[in-house]
């Protein structure tokens, strides 16, 4: 069964790369807004009209079979990835196939019938970022790339630089200096460079943006920049584990986290390429996107019926999510509108009490993002805009080991004591 890319006129395609094997099923790069097509390449905006690139495919036929015998990380879908058939076998972290947890405490707790979390802190560097430094990693292999580079908030950076050492590349990688500590010690002790900038995440950015063009960052593979078509792509498996893990279907309705935006319009990418090639049944889903409160731009922006996201200047302990121009803004506010879903932001406080409330719950101690989905979750339920009784699935993108200042107010003993039977009955009586 062959499917290609919808909605985007066709165009010849370089044979020295797209049909070489290097990227899989991948044919061509088409611009999301336009749809121009380009050759394969390090390249991440149209030239046209200065709208994103994303992955175009010519899918082969790939049966659920075929996926369940792959090995048990992202690679069990390279049939549907810009990546070659060989891709497992290669020095690479092998992230992906995190659990999917039947979330009964919560759901009762919030009121829920059915709820899952889809706990990403279970990849090697504890953030769903492996799974797209994965496959930019390939990008980068075959664009003949030595160095990986990136702006990030904290667990791209840990990503990047520990990719690179799996696989034997050179890492440099630039974060905002006010970054959480635990994020900075993750991300130098694989080696290579760190960078710290001083400014939020978009001053980086854009710090990035200028490196990229001169000649000491030509060569170099930023993969959220000239390899930010592929690296996004990785967000899918998200959408393609859900569904496997779900018994091949997708669920009623979904909250997401948003930073850039990137992770959820490739969720729902992924949900429409599994209906399209008969992986799973076509039924509606409502996506969900949460911000924190002092940063969200995608939720002012939907709650004022824009179509334009206005930037603003992150202030929320949530630095994962802290990116106050977010490229993909205005595709999350189209998502949630077609899908009948919603764009929400909470504070920080309902942060912190919801990565408490769902490490209480179920036993998983989120990061700052986590606590955002979670705290959206509960508020979109509280206010009766989520179906309690519909199919919920909400992610957990990182470990709370990566957050640990957030909740470290009000984590202490709860007595200290003299090792003494007589002390231990009084405190609890």
């Amino acid at each position: 069964m062959a499917l290609a890319e919808t909605e985007i006129p066709t165009a010849s395609v370089s044979a020295d790369t797209a049909l070489d094997g290097r990227f899989g099923p991948a044919v061509a790069l088409s611009c999301r807004e336009c749809g121009t097509r380009y050759d394969l390449g390090p390249s991440f905006a149209c030239i046209e009209c200065f709208g994103p690139l994303e992955v175009a495919y010519d899918f082969g036929r790939v049966t659920r079979e075929q996926i369940a015998a792959g090995p048990a990380s992202i690679w069990r879908y390279r049939a549907l990835l810009p990546v070659p058939d060989g891709v497992a076998a290669r020095p690479n972290m092998a992230p992906g196939w995190t659990r999917l947890v039947n979330a009964g405490n919560l759901a009762r707790e919030l009121g829920l019938r059915s709820l899952h979390v889809k706990d990403d802190s279970g990849n090697p560097t504890h953030s769903f970022k492996d799974r797209v430094v994965a496959i930019a990693v390939e990008a980068a292999r075959n664009f003949g790339f030595h160095t990986l580079s990136c702006s990030s908030t904290g667990n791209l950076a840990g990503a990047v630089t520990a990719a690179a050492a799996r696989a034997g590349l050179d890492a440099c990688v630039f974060i905002p200096a006010d970054l959480e500590q635990a994020k900075i010690v993750m991300a130098s002790v694989y080696g290579g460079r760190l960078v710290g900038i001083e400014g939020t995440y978009d001053d980086v950015n854009r710090f990035c943006s200028e490196l990229i063009g001169d000649e000491l960052g030509e060569r170099w593979g930023f993969v959220n920049v000239n390899l930010r078509p592929y690296y996004a792509e990785g967000s899918k498996t998200l959408a393609y584990e859900i569904a496997e893990q779900l018994g091949w279907r997708i669920p009623d309705q979904i909250v997401v986290p948003v930073a850039s935006g990137s992770q959820l319009t490739k969720i729902d990418k992924g949900f429409k390429e599994l209906i399209a090639l008969g992986l799973v049944e076509e039924r509606p889903y409502r996506i969900f996107a949460a911000q924190a409160e002092g940063c969200s731009p995608v939720s002012a922006a939907y709650k004022a019926g824009h179509d334009v996201i206005r930037p603003v200047r992150p202030e929320t302990i949530a630095k994962s999510l802290a990116i106050g121009n977010p490229a993909d803004g205005p595709y999350v506010l189209d998502i949630a509108r077609r899908t009948g879903g919603a764009v929400e932001d909470v504070t920080d406080a309902e942060i912190v009490d919801a990565i408490r409330l769902l490490a209480r719950t179920e036993g998983i101690f989120a990061e700052t993002a986590g606590g955002v989905t979670v705290g959206v979750l509960r508020k979109l339920v509280a206010e009766g805009r989520l179906d309690p009784d519909a199919e919920t699935v909400v992610l957990n993108t990182g470990d709370g080991l990566k957050t640990l200042d957030a909740v470290a107010g009000e984590a202490r003993p709860t007595a200290v004591i003299r090792p003494s039977l007589d002390e231990f009955r009084s405190v609890i009586a």
